[in-house]
């Protein structure tokens, strides 16, 4: 039975009243109608919904309340990155980063948006056309999880956006928390049902998120304060300040964070700090620091990214939370690309809301800084998510058996010989080839695409060759069946065939400088590769030339030298290459130049388009292996730009500034002539 218009009218109504109650209750904290009347409400519109099923919506109040358990969360690439920001620890920090954005955007003195740092769970909210379609968390910031559901029951996000001329597409982000008083009765309820109770409400928000069953969230007190936007398309949106944005999403009844302001230059950024730290402990959610932002969006885009990380915004963080311990004793574990880190074994201690029995050490000139020895009673801080660190030791608490660390001289995992170069302070194995915690890094390193590219050898297929025990070392990979690999799980003797397959196109394509950069050792890149095979011609006259020998090649200094000197005189090293010959030594011989081989020597090339014979990178392995350089932008010293199908900006460039422009067929006469 279609409802009738007056039905349809009084859903509407009963919608907008609810979503006005949750958003003065939730959002404002200022309820505008008793629990009875919200409750009223909310059963009338189920009821009617119920009685005319077509009318139910996905952003509907009554959707709030969860949806049936998930078998996994599927995941969300981010079309714009959720980058992470750089930190500040002290007032000398704050000051650099307000120089580096006024030096760059050449003005004297900046406004920034600020506001504190929660600390919560980072989410994006996808809204198409105003109403609320997607939500993910911000994962490793290119890649997330889709908890829409569980967003949905979250009451402080609105399912449908207000007002008038909505964006055709607009992602906010934000933090997902829960507020301290929320944290305690959440507590009190896990411990009056005989349930582990959370250590922190960071974790308590991020774990009722992450729940495979929406209706366990629902039932958690969670809210949402958002901090800016990913990604927006059509009209409406302020575009001169970051500041105008956030009340931007206010008017649309995003919640954004009560305490924000404006404030200009460095004493205005230090003053807030100051407030906001005096303030910490009455607020009503955790933070762990203030956010500061560059007001101006224009200067945010000339400021740009670094790394992954805006070069517009700075987290100041807030003195972190420490406590004292003993020092049981000092382990190294090795990592995958074989450094060595001392880390504390502690008497456990409850630092930061969790019970901590580990801490960096980072390496050992800190340890002996600090002057930290085993035994001693040690300074333990936490701050955040931040892995738990020793300060320091108390000196006055020291027992007569407390004694030095040192760090050891060979790799506890492999027994290869630990090495240090003079202007690093990590201690690393150079048992690159061999080292069991370096093992998996090794195989995907070889394997990829710029090193001697095994198509197929991905991270999940690694991880399960090297915990079968089937391979230890890259030589291992040539003497799988395919018997063996069809075994494991989700294989097959089809996907076995192509990994043998690919294997042997490995051995076909291999270069010298490919195998030299497919060895991982620390320092040699692609093109730093590429200069050593070009300047010694095989493996072995590489294997044995002495740092002065290496340092004759451009841009090989001594500590790239000592490094690869290094890597080679490791026995485990050299028996794995010995074990490889067989299958890459015939790009191992001696290399004899062709008359004209370097004949683009100095030459400076920029690609744009798409090729239709090769790829870029095999056009850039091109250039290259003919003395040429490729760069990533056109400009006055550019001496070619090589054109495909449908190129870029770069080519209005190279026609502007009147650089010589190739066709394909032009390129590939130039280099195969």
């Amino acid at each position: 039975m279609k409802a009738p218009p007056a039905v349809v009218e009084e859903v509407n109504r009963l919608r907008q009243e609810i979503e006005q109650a949750n958003y003065h209750y939730y959002v404002l904290d200022r309820p505008t109608i008793p629990d009875a009347e919200y409750d009223r409400l909310f059963r009338r519109l189920q009821a009617l919904e119920a009685q005319y099923p077509e009318l139910v919506t996905p952003e509907s109040p009554t959707q709030r309340v969860g949806s049936a358990p998930l078998e996994a969360f599927p995941e969300v690439k981010h079309a714009v990155p959720m980058l992470s920001l750089n930190n500040a620890f002290d007032d000398q920090e704050v000051a650099a980063f307000d120089r580096r954005v006024r030096e760059a955007v050449g003005a004297d003195r900046i406004e920034y948006a600020v506001e504190p740092k929660f600390d919560g769970l980072a989410v994006s909210l996808l809204y198409r056309d105003g109403v609320f379609t997607q939500g993910a968390t911000r994962g490793d910031g290119y890649t997330g999880e889709d908890v829409t559901a569980n967003l949905r029951t979250v009451r402080a996000i609105p399912l449908r956006l207000q007002g008038q001329s909505l964006p055709t597409l607009l992602e906010v982000r934000g933090e997902v928390l829960m507020l301290k008083a929320d944290f305690e009765r959440l507590n009190a309820e896990q411990r009056a049902r005989g349930q582990r109770e959370f250590a922190n409400p960071r974790n308590a928000a991020a774990g009722s998120l992450r729940q495979l069953d929406p209706r366990i969230t629902a039932t958690r007190p969670l809210t949402f304060f958002a901090y800016g936007i990913g990604r927006a398309q059509g009209r409406g949106l302020p575009e001169d300040r970051h500041s105008r944005l956030l009340d931007y999403l206010q008017e649309r009844r995003i919640p954004v964070s009560p305490i924000r302001e404006v404030v200009t230059g460095l004493e205005g950024l230090q003053r807030f700090y100051r407030q906001l730290l005096a303030r910490r402990n009455e607020l009503p959610y955790e933070v762990d620091g203030v956010v500061y932002k560059v007001d101006r969006l224009d200067y945010q885009q000339r400021l740009g990214f670094v790394s992954r990380a805006p070069r517009f915004a700075i987290a100041h963080k807030f003195p972190a939370q420490e406590e004292m311990t003993e020092l049981l004793d000092i382990e190294v574990q090795v990592g995958r690309t074989g450094a060595l880190t001392p880390v504390a074994r502690l008497k456990p201690v409850f630092v930061g809301g969790v019970t901590v029995t580990s801490a960096t050490l980072h390496n050992e000139d800190e340890i002996q800084r600090k002057d930290i020895r085993i035994g001693d009673t040690v300074i333990v801080r936490r701050a955040g998510d931040v892995i738990p660190e020793v300060v320091a030791a108390v000196v006055e608490k020291r027992p007569p058996h407390a004694r030095r660390f040192v760090m050891p001289t060979r790799c506890p995992a492999c027994g290869s010989a630990v090495v240090r170069l003079p202007e690093e302070a990590v201690a690393r194995c150079s048992g690159g080839l061999v080292c069991p915690a370096q093992r998996k890094q090794a195989l995907l390193h070889f394997a990829s695409r710029r090193a001697l590219d095994i198509e197929g050898l991905g991270e999940k297929l690694v991880d399960q060759l090297v915990d079968t025990g089937l391979v230890e070392t890259p030589a291992d990979l040539f003497r799988l069946t395919e018997d063996q690999l069809a075994a494991l799980p989700r294989m097959g003797r089809k996907s076995a065939q192509n990994l043998l397959n690919a294997l042997e196109r490995s051995r076909e394509n291999a270069t010298l400088a490919r195998f030299i950069y497919a060895l991982g050792i620390r320092h040699v890149g692609e093109t730093t590769a590429r200069d050593l095979a070009q300047h010694f011609g095989s493996l072995d006259a590489l294997m044995k030339a002495s740092e002065e020998e290496m340092m004759a090649v451009p841009d090989v200094g001594p500590v790239v030298a000592r490094s690869i000197r290094q890597f080679f005189a490791e026995p485990h090293n050299r028996a794995v290459i010995e074990r490889l010959r067989p299958f890459y030594g015939a790009c191992w011989c001696a290399q004899t130049r062709r008359a004209g081989a370097q004949k683009l020597s100095g030459k400076v090339f920029v690609l744009t388009g798409t090729l239709s014979s090769m790829t870029r990178e095999e056009a850039k392995e091109r250039i290259e292996a003919l003395g040429g350089k490729v760069t990533g932008s056109v400009s006055r010293h550019t001496d070619y730009v090589v054109v495909g199908t449908d190129p870029g900006s770069k080519y209005e460039r190279a026609q502007a500034l009147g650089i010589p422009i190739l066709d394909e067929e032009a390129f590939l006469k130039l280099v195969r002539s």
